[in-house]
């Protein structure tokens, strides 16, 4: 054959697997014969090959709703996707007319090639435009959404601020997570990050680009520095990528959306950044080939080693990120040798000149950076839309690559036969093994150790010779089947059994085996005790056995017993030698040569048309992984990258693996100055120009900081004069707003009596009495009652010492009752804290002068002023105010502690509320009030653990409600009417989904698995069929719930409280208290 008919067979093997390629992923076919015999019928014409297909596949009309099919474009000629799923194009088509959905393939196919002819932009360029489009216009939408709609950042600056040097996060701008998890995972590669900041545009870069590629990907660059500069020095804890997304928006034009591909995107932005470099590399050319950073860095080369037709060929290609089939693996290492070998490879080492086709791939160069796309996406014929694998793939920390190399070609070769016959042997030791433990020819199988205990079971049983029928007959009721004839047995059974026998009713060969197993007892061993014990319920047993024929069947049955569980152990045994072997067939220290580290797994949760993306990135100098999910970048684990990777547990899985050489420590090593010899970081990093960037943001921000503190300054100081005035008030009223005290005036007379009746009988009666029982009736606040008892209690005092000594003996009453309930341990239906502000005083340790001040101010109240004891003792109670110095007690701090009980009762009033409208099923009221009880409680807990409630018990119910609320919105989507579905989206868009942040951002188990439960019943509704409004509006909605940014959302202004008395609110806390301590503990 002549080099030129070598080359031309070459050509055309590339020419036909890329067209099999694209025909596979625009029909979503994956027989390879079916999809060269379509290409054989219509000559290679692909629009006629996918009409074929598409005749053939389509037997069933489908419902009108739109589909998408992708295809993908021929490789150019700088490298070739082996199989590349990366490049692909959506067309969307409606309607089942077969003309139609040809000719819009044909047309698809005629305008790719002539936009690609006329502009230079590809389809998937396109696709990468319309993507970017979408996330720019739902960025701008978002500003014209509802109040609960708006996603918005912090406005306190501080809370925006980056601790020490913690990553940078990246602000989702609009369905561009993919963006931020692609981004992240390439910044953290320092050698690309270094590349990406010391890139400097080529000098003609100062006139007008010369092409579409240069006024696309050079002002692409400098957005790129722009963005990966921020995320070196800036002080923000997350920036905002848009005026880097709006650059690729802007390169090209298009109306369409979807939601876009982790890979797609990588591939793609690869690709402008091999451009970008290649121009500045031929500009610094000297007469020598050009290297170009990125496909040093990104790219290798694998050897195609094959058989075409019977005729061997041997040919390299170029290969960026490498896709892999997830289904029908169970871990990397399958997948990889699945892609490494395509068709029928025998003929490659037979001398027999066959007709098979096949190749098989070997690495001859891999790249520092090895990319893995996991194809978790399959296009659905019958429901006419992709559908996401969510099947468990496992892969390792550190991959070895050498049994992959073309350098070990031969001894992998003979490695993986080795395995093959292994497999072969392992195959057939499971199938013996299945037929020990599935014993049986009926549709029920038991393992056959079992079986053999069970018929020994049966005749160790104790003989009877009545029938168990008759056994019964005199306590059965009337009406009842036991006088009902049994079945004779079959002629077969008769034939078999001793004429004595026969006679007898018998119960069928299997069903003593059965009956005996469901009565069977653990503690009874049939090979050491022949007999069951007297006090069993009789089991079915045999009529008539002699101890003849059961000592030589009893014989029989353990020694087959035994060799049944010797032979499944032998079995077991050997099915485990042959899977360590093969675990261990690439161990040795030879083909442990080329390891390469996992550095970045991108994860995709949801389904394929609507999604969340976040990354797991490895932090060497840290030694832990790290989650980069938008604008949180948190601590994480080897565990859970596991549960989230692997797939198989939940809607999320790895997308997108990349490894690194683990030989080549530059690629994530830090860089060293040249003349001190000490690491460069932070704004050391950074040339000149990026420098003077970075500072003039960082002072954007300083600036919006200053102002906040100003503006919080300017608000604290009135509030402080607020304060102030509200506290010369308060001195002179003395009636804090949250003691309902009555005015003294003429109308309160009736109080007074009351009161008065109240002390004399308190007076009356003996200290050890417990006068609180005789003052339950009096319709005052518990301050007032325990000030009046202590007043009683003090009488005989103040008639011998006067009111001075009266006033110091009551007041040390009315502390040491105060300080018991402090100390108490209460149920919770019966809280103190509510009752008197002292309490939660003690509890929460206010200081001694607060505690002083604050009893001294219930004991100088007006409302004492009804006799002449009473009003004696308040006014020494306000000689001893007025004799306090203003430095003694500190107002400041004593208006902050009275502030803070006021926000504990409006607190408990939001949670009482709450709970109430929960426990009447009041799902949508009850929500707002428990959200606002949930994070009042939680920054009341933040400064002491007595300044709140029960954290958990809020949190159950703020998440119950969220789940009835959803549960309640999914029955509506479900019913397909109108208003139903309208009032479900509803509730989900305005209630629940501003809510999931909430949930998500304290990571705890129970909130996530909450949320989890909640994207589930959505997402399940994705695989079933409904009618094409339903299919849109939940397109539309599951973006928004599949969203795991952690930006809080703003809410509606908080519900309005209902005003409750002291005593009112006592009584309503402790009766929902109660109501909920009966519900049981599972349930809560």
């Amino acid at each position: 054959m002549t080099v030129e008919q070598n080359v031309l067979q070459q050509h055309s093997q590339k020419h036909q697997q890329t067209l099999l390629n694209q025909l596979r992923e625009i029909t979503g076919t994956t027989d390879i014969q079916l999809l060269q015999q379509a290409l054989q019928v219509s000559n290679g014409d692909l629009a006629e090959a996918v009409a074929f297909l598409t005749e053939k596949n389509a037997k069933v009309p489908q419902q009108d709703e739109t589909t998408y099919y992708q295809t993908s474009q021929v490789a150019s000629d700088r490298y070739i996707s082996v199989g590349s799923q990366a490049d692909t194009n959506v067309i969307d088509l409606t309607g089942d007319d077969k003309d139609d959905l040809q000719r819009a393939i044909a047309l698809s196919l005629e305008e790719s090639s002539r936009a690609f002819r006329e502009t230079g932009i590809t389809d998937e360029e396109q696709a990468i435009s319309r993507v970017l489009e979408a996330s720019i216009a739902e960025n701008k939408a978002s500003l014209k959404r509802t109040h609960t709609e708006v996603w918005s950042d912090s406005p306190n600056p501080h809370d925006r601020k980056r601790i020490d040097n913690c990553p940078v996060g990246l602000k989702n701008v609009g369905n561009t997570c993919w963006f931020s998890a692609v981004i992240q995972s390439l910044f953290n590669l320092l050698e690309f990050q270094r590349l990406v900041l010391n890139y400097s545009p080529p000098a003609r870069v100062h006139d007008l680009p010369r092409n579409q590629k240069e006024h696309r990907n050079l002002p692409f660059m400098q957005e790129l520095r722009n963005l990966f500069s921020l995320m070196v020095g800036s002080k923000r804890k997350y920036v905002d990528p848009s005026r880097a997304v709006e650059i690729l928006k802007d390169a090209f034009k298009s109306t369409e959306s979807q939601q876009q591909d982790v890979s797609e995107f990588t591939h793609k932005l690869l690709d402008w950044l091999e451009d970008a470099f290649q121009m500045k590399a031929e500009e610094d050319r000297e007469g020598e080939k050009p290297k170009n950073p990125m496909v040093e860095l990104f790219y290798g080369r694998f050897l195609a080693v094959g058989v075409l037709e019977g005729k061997k060929f041997e040919n390299t290609e170029m290969f960026g990120q490498y896709p892999l089939q997830v289904n029908g693996f169970k871990d990397l290492h399958e997948c990889l040798e699945a892609a490494m070998i395509e068709g029928e490879i025998e003929s490659l080492h037979s001398a027999e000149n066959s007709a098979r086709s096949g190749q098989e791939h070997w690495f001859t160069e891999l790249p520092p950076v090895l990319t893995f796309e996991l194809s978790r996406f399959e296009f659905n014929q019958a429901l006419g839309r992709p559908e996401k694998i969510h099947n468990k793939l496992e892969f390792p920390s550190m991959l070895y690559m050498d049994r992959y190399m073309d350098r070990n070609r031969e001894i992998t070769r003979i490695k993986r036969e080795e395995i093959r016959r292994l497999k072969e042997h392992l195959t057939v030791l499971q199938q013996r093994l299945e037929r020990y433990l599935s014993y049986g020819s009926g549709p029920k199988r038991f393992p056959l150790a079992d079986v053999l205990q069970y018929a020994m079971e049966f005749a160790s049983s104790k003989p009877v010779c009545t029938s168990p029928v008759e056994d019964i007959d005199s306590s059965a009721p009337p009406g009842g089947t036991t006088g009902q004839q049994l079945p004779p047995p079959s002629t077969a059974d008769q034939d078999t059994l001793p004429p004595q026998e026969s006679s007898c009713p018998a119960s069928g060969p299997t069903a003593a085996p059965a009956a005996a197993q469901q009565q069977r007892v653990p503690i009874h061993k049939p090979f050491t005790q022949s007999r069951l014990p007297p006090d069993l319920p009789m089991h079915p047993a045999p009529r008539h056995i002699t101890e003849e024929e059961l000592r030589v069947l009893e014989g029989c049955l353990h020694r087959w017993r035994s060799e049944v569980e010797n032979d499944t152990r032998d079995l077991q045994g050997s099915i485990t030698r042959i899977h360590r072997t093969i675990e261990l067939m690439y161990s040795d220290k030879s083909m442990m040569q080329v390891p390469y580290r996992l550095h970045a797994v991108l994860v995709h949760e949801g389904q394929a048309n609507a999604g969340h993306y976040w990354a797991y990135i490895y932090d060497p100098h840290q030694r832990c992984w790290m989650k980069y999910n938008d604008i949180s970048v948190t601590k994480s684990s080897w565990e859970e990258l596991v549960r989230d990777s692997f797939g198989g547990y939940r809607n999320a899985s790895a997308y997108c693996l990349m490894y690194i050489n683990d030989k080549k420590p530059f690629l994530i090593e830090e860089e060293f100055d040249k003349e001190t010899g000490q690491i460069l970081s932070g704004m050391d990093k950074l040339p000149p120009d990026l420098k003077q960037y970075v500072k003039e943001d960082n002072e954007l921000f300083d600036k919006e900081i200053e102002e906040w503190d100003t503006l919080q300054t300017r608000k604290a100081q009135q509030e402080k004069l607020a304060l102030t005035a509200a506290a010369a008030t308060a001195a002179a009223s003395q009636d804090p707003e949250y003691m309902e005290q009555p005015s003294p005036t003429n109308d309160s007379k009736h109080l007074q009596e009351d009161t008065e009746r109240a002390i004399s009988r308190a007076a009356a009666e003996q200290e050890d009495r417990s006068p609180e029982a005789l003052l339950n009736a009096a319709m005052m606040t518990p301050n007032m009652q325990g000030i009046i008892m202590a007043i009683g209690k003090s009488s005989s005092v103040y008639e011998k010492n006067g009111p001075e000594a009266a006033f110091f003996k009551a007041i040390k009453l009315e502390y040491a009752r105060l300080l018991r309930f402090a100390q108490e341990d209460t149920t919770p239906e019966n809280d103190y804290r509510l009752q008197h502000i002292i309490v939660y005083f003690i509890q929460n340790q206010a200081p001694k002068k607060i505690l002083e001040r604050t009893l001294l101010t219930q004991f100088a109240d007006r409302n004492l002023a009804f006799d002449e004891r009473c009003k004696s003792i308040m006014n020494v109670a306000r000689a001893k105010l007025d004799l306090i110095k203003p430095e003694e007690v500190n107002m400041d701090e004593y208006e902050i502690w009275h502030q803070d009980y006021r926000n504990f009762r409006e607190t408990t009033i939001y949670m009482v509320t709450g709970l109430e409208l929960f426990q009447k099923t009041s799902y949508v009221e009850a929500l707002m009030y428990l959200i606002y009880s949930y994070q009042y409680n939680k920054e009341l807990l933040s400064k002491g653990l007595y300044r709140g409630h029960d954290e958990e018990l809020l949190g159950h119910y703020r998440r119950e409600c969220l789940l009835k609320l959803n549960e309640q919105a999914a029955t509506m989507f479900e019913s397909g009417e109108e208003p139903e579905v309208t009032t479900g989206l509803g509730i989900m868009n305005e209630l629940v989904v501003p809510c999931i942040p909430l949930l998500l951002v304290h990571d705890t188990e129970k909130d996530l698995l909450a949320v989890e439960d909640m994207r589930n019943r959505w997402c399940s509704y994705l695989g079933q069929e409904m009618e094409s409004n339903l299919q849109e509006k939940l397109t539309d909605f599951l973006p928004k719930l599949l969203d795991c940014s952690t930006e809080i959302k703003s809410f509606h202004d908080p519900p309005k409280l209902p005003l409750y008395s002291t005593l009112e609110l006592c009584e309503r806390f402790s009766r929902i208290m109660a109501a909920l301590g009966r519900v049981p503990t599972a349930g809560r």
